[in-house]
């Protein structure tokens, strides 16, 4: 099989899930990968244990810049160069099957296995489908999708609610005894309160802005309360900085969090951007949060994915143009109110899909046969 995609950790992570359960179902399966050149994914891939081929595809930029317009002059040339190589690909592997999992980096390899009478199927992480996928639900046998309703994007009798492919160690809420060694492994008072903020590999300016005018106004409503906050590589001297001028007991923060599941078991509530691999992984730990969407993504599809949540009582939501104002107390309020807190995780945890590579693959194989 050809898996193929990237470009974000929200499209690779998922594709590498999908590739490991193929493994695991028959050690014999071959799986290749094809992305963009020079993207997230050609390190990725291969740190995983797969091979993976670049393709010399770009997507369009959408802020207009005379380098972006530019740019994007060239994107056509380059969706028809990469068109062929994938072709050329396809030629050389004979895949059984092609799996699309997003991003423009699938799209010419999708393309071409359709047309060339490949079984193929694709997979949507988002709760509003991405152009990419859009235009290829036509052209494919199988559409799996992470959330209900997606029959306003693609044709209903092609749809497999799926969910989104978790990290292993991230698919059931947290025991007493990983809360023990929570506790132990980040030095935290079992006796507080904890939130958990999280902004993605790189970090979030937004959610780093709320945690600083929260620190330099006091910390108001943090009495009893600790913070593990992960403010990401990009930003992390700066951070660095603004804390030594502000000794704060009892906040914590990282550039990278090495042990994801000991921070979520740690957390009574989390702030989170809500990109779909992170909801999936929220949903399964059953862990009360207030997302802020970030705006800086195609179709705005972070906001849909947090209000799929929000318009089930499974979750809060804030403005990233209000983060700054609103969002520690908003959270904060949430920590100090346990009913509230225990609805959200009842609700949260409804609407978990833990097998979701599972069924990817078992509906890749139905169609190769």
């Amino acid at each position: 099989m050809i898996i193929s995609g990237g470009g974000t950790g929200g499209h690779i992570f998922p594709a590498v899930s999908i590739a490991g359960k193929m493994m695991e179902l028959n050690p014999e399966n071959e799986i290749l990968f094809v992305g963009a050149e020079g993207k997230m994914e050609m390190e990725k891939v291969p740190a995983a244990g797969f091979k993976i081929i670049g393709l010399p595809i770009t997507g369009l930029q959408r802020q207009l810049t005379l380098k972006n317009i530019i740019g994007d002059l060239a994107v056509p040339f380059k969706v028809i160069s990469s068109v062929r190589k994938a072709r050329k690909v396809i030629r050389e592997f004979k895949p059984d099957i092609a799996i699309g999992v997003g991003g423009y980096a699938s799209a010419p390899l999708l393309w071409a296995a359709t047309g060339m009478g490949i079984p193929s199927l694709i997979q949507e992480q988002n709760g509003f489908a991405g152009l990419t996928n859009k235009l290829l639900g036509k052209r494919v046998g199988s559409i799996c999708v992470a959330y209900e309703g997606m029959e306003r994007f693609f044709p209903k009798e092609k749809i497999v609610l799926s969910g989104n492919p978790i990290r292993s160690e991230l698919t059931a809420p947290a025991t007493p005894e990983m809360k023990s060694e929570a506790m132990s492994f980040y030095g935290l008072d079992p006796a507080r309160k904890h939130l958990f903020i999280v902004g993605g590999s790189l970090g979030s300016g937004t959610l780093n802005k709320a945690m600083r005018k929260w620190i330099q106004d006091g910390c108001p409503g943090g009495e009893g309360v600790e913070v593990i906050w992960q403010c990401g590589k990009y930003y992390k001297a700066g951070i660095d900085s603004f804390m030594a001028g502000h000794k704060t007991p009892g906040i914590f923060h990282y550039d990278f969090i090495k042990r994801m599941d000991l921070a979520y078991a740690a957390a009574d509530v989390v702030i989170s951007r809500s990109g779909a691999s992170t909801v999936s992984e929220l949903c399964a730990l059953g862990k009360a949060t207030v997302f802020v969407p970030s705006p800086n993504v195609a179709e705005d599809h972070q906001t849909h994915n947090a209000m799929a949540l929000v318009n089930k009582d499974a979750a809060l939501i804030v403005k990233d143009s209000e983060a700054e104002e609103k969002l520690l107390p908003t959270a904060l309020e949430l920590l100090s109110a346990p009913a509230r807190t225990e609805l959200l995780e009842k609700n949260i945890s409804k609407l978990a899909l833990t097998d979701a590579a599972a069924v990817i693959c078992e509906e890749a194989y139905r169609l190769i046969k």
